[in-house]
């Protein structure tokens, strides 16, 4: 039999590849089943074994398809997944190359919400202490919103109701869609940078979880927290949380609900400033009456009397104190005058002069030093010998110590 000209390992490959792609069975196709080796490339693109309890199968998630992946894949996660099966001719593998990826049994919005609300929760930024506090009465808000959504007529017609004295910026943005995080973000940055408010306010009705995922935008939730103004969030109903309220200083369950929230009440406070008048001559009579009480009591006789008995009874302790005072000078002076008396005895008794009195003498030498003993002296050398009555210059004949006296 004839050999059939052979393939190359590549043109093989090549060739199962071709047949595969053309396969409509193969094409666009879902697949269910528990992602396992999940690797995600520093080049963007992500390798993973998709398997169930009798087979796996490799696939292949590339960057370009993988960024509109609104969660973060695991290993273990249960998921559908979309693509074509085509042959990696290299190494001579079929694998799924994935266009998209929802997980099985949750909606993946849901879950990419808990994601991040999870990521930005470790980081901090929902915590108490980064809240800041909003004014008691703003004067400027900035209202960030669509300017036909309803959210802007129930803020203003509640703001008109409540406190209409408030002046309100609003700044246009979009509030659904791809390009609505972005615009938010551009809007709150705006304000920050270039009007002078005391609050923002970020407004929305209702909606899916879909109409308001422009709220859940994590670029939103940063700018949020590095902004230095007070944010308000008031998206959707009651029941509508986003990630942007976890971040936001006040968080209110409508945009209603907001105003009731950061403006005061118009009539308590108008109602305050007519009662007013009336506090303040009520406070006006209690301090008049005390002061009167006060000026009766000053007036009375025994408001002079105690003055007086006070004065005497101060002078006499002033003059017991004065008479302590100089007794005690005066014993102190003469018991002091005695310690001196003594030791003046004592250095009378030690003075050079009175020993000299009795016949002592001292002599120096004619430098002026102090001779303390013979042996120091030499024939011929002058002394001067003092006495009490006066000096005497002589000169050394001989020197005899104690030693020599035996000669």
């Amino acid at each position: 039999m004839e050999r059939q000209q052979p393939f190359t390992v590549w043109e093989l490959n090549r060739y199962i590849k071709g047949k595969l792609q053309v396969d409509p069975h193969l094409r666009s196709l879902w697949v269910g089943g528990e992602l396992s080796n999940f690797k995600w490339h520093r080049s963007g693109h992500m390798f993973f074994t998709l398997k169930d309890d009798y087979a796996s199968l490799r696939c292949v998630f590339f960057k370009g398809n993988n960024r509109y992946c609104s969660f973060l894949p695991s290993d273990g996660m249960k998921v559908w997944i979309r693509g074509s099966i085509s042959v990696y001719e290299k190494e001579g593998l079929y694998q799924l190359y994935v266009e998209e990826m929802e997980p099985a049994g949750v909606g993946s919005l849901y879950l990419a919400f808990e994601q991040l609300k999870e990521r930005l929760q470790q980081e901090g930024l929902f915590q108490d202490r980064y809240k800041q506090s909003l004014p008691r009465i703003p004067r400027r808000i900035a209202l960030i919103t669509s300017p036909t959504g309803a959210a802007l007529q129930d803020i203003l017609t509640t703001a008109q109701r409540r406190f209409p004295y408030i002046k309100f910026l609003v700044v246009e943005s979009l509030v659904q869609g791809s390009r609505a995080p972005d615009d938010l973000v551009r809007a709150l940055q705006h304000v920050e940078k270039n009007l002078e408010v005391d609050l923002v306010v970020l407004a929305r009705g209702g909606g899916s979880l879909e109409e308001l995922w422009a709220f859940n935008s994590e670029e939103l939730a940063r700018a949020i927290f590095k902004t230095n103004l007070p944010v308000v969030t008031a998206v959707g109903h009651e029941t509508d949380f986003t990630i942007a309220d976890f971040v936001a200083d006040l968080r209110a369950s409508t945009p209603t609900g907001a105003m009731e929230m950061v403006l005061p009440d118009g009539g308590k406070l108008e109602r305050s400033l007519h009662e007013l008048p009336v506090r303040a001559g009520k406070s006006l009579e209690r301090i008049l009456s005390y002061q009167k009480q006060r000026l009766d009591y000053a007036l009375g006789r025994r408001f002079h009397e105690i003055p007086y008995r006070l004065l005497e009874q101060e002078e006499n302790r002033l003059s017991e104190l004065q008479g302590r005072l100089t007794f005690s000078i005066l014993e102190g002076l003469k018991e002091r005058g005695q310690k001196l008396n003594l030791l003046s005895e004592k250095l009378e008794g030690l003075s050079p002069l009175n020993i000299m009195q009795r016949g002592y003498i001292y002599g120096k030498d004619e430098k002026g030093n102090l001779v303390h003993k013979a042996s120091v002296l030499k024939e011929g050398q002058g002394l001067r010998l003092y006495f009490a009555d006066g000096t005497v210059w002589s000169r050394v004949e001989k020197v005899q110590l104690k030693e020599d006296y035996h000669d």
